[in-house]
C-alpha cells in the first residue's frame, strides 16, 4: 500500500511538472513573416545543433506543385550558415503518409514551415506519418519553427485558415497542428495592421490565449516558457487580463518573458514583477 501511494505522489508530481501549454521536450521558434533577422536564424540552428544539423525544410504553405533545391527559402538558410538541409514538399496527403516521405524527418534535429496559406500543410499533412513525424522531432529535443503561415500552424486553434481567404479569422481549417496548446497565432500583425483581429478569435473562445507576432520577429518556447527576439513586437490576448481602459491586448518586446502555463509577462529589467500596466481582469467586465 505504502508503495502504491509513493508510486501515485511521484506520478501526480510529474504530472503537475509538465508543460501546461508547450512541448514537453525541444523547443519552438515561432516567427511572424519576413524573417530576415541572423538572430532569428542563428537561434533556431543553435537550437537544432549547430551549422551541422539535419534541418527539413518544408514550403508546402507557398502553393506551389514542385520545389527545388534552388528555392530561396533554402538559399537564405545556407547563407546564415545551415550546411545539412533537406527540401520536403507534397500536396498528396497519401504520399505523406508513407515512410518513404517521411524517411527525411526520422534524422531531423529541426524543422521549419515556410509561408504561405496555413490550411494547405492541414490538408497535406494533417491525420498523416508527416504530422507524427514532425512531432516525434519535438519528442527527441529538437526545435520546430515555421514563418508567417509556419508560425500560425503551431497553436492549436488555426487563425486565418480558411481556404477562401486569409481574411477570415475562424474559417473552414480551425486545428493546427497543436505544439501549442489552446492558443492561437496571428502574423504580420502590426505591418499588416492586424493588431486588432485576434480579438474577436478571443472573445468567440475565451479559453484560448491569443498571440499576434509582428514580422522579423519570434517567439522562442521552450516548456511552457517563451521569450522574444528579433526586431518587433509580440501581442498577447488574454481575455482575464486589460491593459489601460479595457485594452485588449498588450506588447512584449524583443527580451521579454512570457509563461504560457500562468500567463504572466516579464521584462529583464523587472524579473520580479509583471510588465507594468497588465492587470488581471476579465474582457468587459468594470473597474
Amino acid at each position: 500500500m505504502i508503495s502504491l501511494l509513493w508510486t501515485s505522489t511521484i506520478e501526480a508530481q510529474q504530472a503537475a511538472s509538465l508543460p501546461k501549454v508547450g512541448p514537453e521536450r525541444g523547443s519552438l521558434v515561432i516567427v511572424g513573416g519576413a524573417m530576415r533577422s541572423a538572430e532569428i536564424y542563428e537561434r533556431f540552428i543553435d537550437l537544432a545543433g549547430g551549422p551541422d544539423a539535419h534541418i527539413v525544410l518544408v514550403p508546402t504553405a507557398g502553393g506551389a506543385e514542385e520545389y527545388d533545391e534552388f528555392y530561396q527559402g533554402m538559399n537564405a538558410w545556407r547563407d546564415h550558415g545551415a550546411r545539412n538541409l533537406t527540401l520536403l514538399h507534397t500536396t498528396d496527403p497519401a504520399e505523406a503518409d508513407t515512410d518513404a516521405f517521411v524517411e527525411p524527418l526520422k534524422r531531423a534535429a529541426g524543422v521549419f514551415f515556410f509561408g504561405g496559406r496555413q490550411w494547405r500543410l492541414v490538408d497535406a499533412y494533417g491525420g498523416t506519418k508527416a504530422e507524427q513525424a514532425f512531432q516525434e522531432v519535438l519528442d527527441r529535443g529538437g526545435v520546430i519553427g515555421g514563418s508567417s503561415a509556419g508560425a500560425s500552424i503551431q497553436g492549436s486553434f488555426l487563425v486565418r485558415g480558411d481556404t477562401r481567404t486569409n481574411t477570415i479569422m475562424m474559417g473552414d481549417h480551425q486545428r493546427g497542428f497543436g505544439y501549442l496548446r489552446d492558443v492561437g497565432i496571428d502574423q504580420h500583425v502590426l505591418m499588416r495592421n492586424r493588431q486588432f483581429d485576434l480579438i474577436e478569435v478571443i472573445e468567440t473562445h475565451p479559453e484560448l490565449l491569443g498571440i499576434g507576432i509582428d514580422e522579423d520577429t519570434a517567439l522562442v518556447v521552450q516548456g511552457d516558457r517563451a521569450q522574444v527576439i528579433g526586431k518587433s513586437f509580440v501581442l498577447v490576448y488574454d481575455n482575464q487580463v486589460t491593459t489601460g481602459e479595457n485594452g485588449k491586448f498588450y506588447f512584449l518586446a524583443p527580451g521579454d518573458r512570457l509563461n504560457l502555463a500562468t500567463r504572466e509577462s516579464m521584462r529583464p529589467s523587472m524579473i520580479q514583477s509583471p510588465i507594468q500596466g497588465v492587470q488581471k481582469k476579465r474582457w468587459g467586465s468594470g473597474s
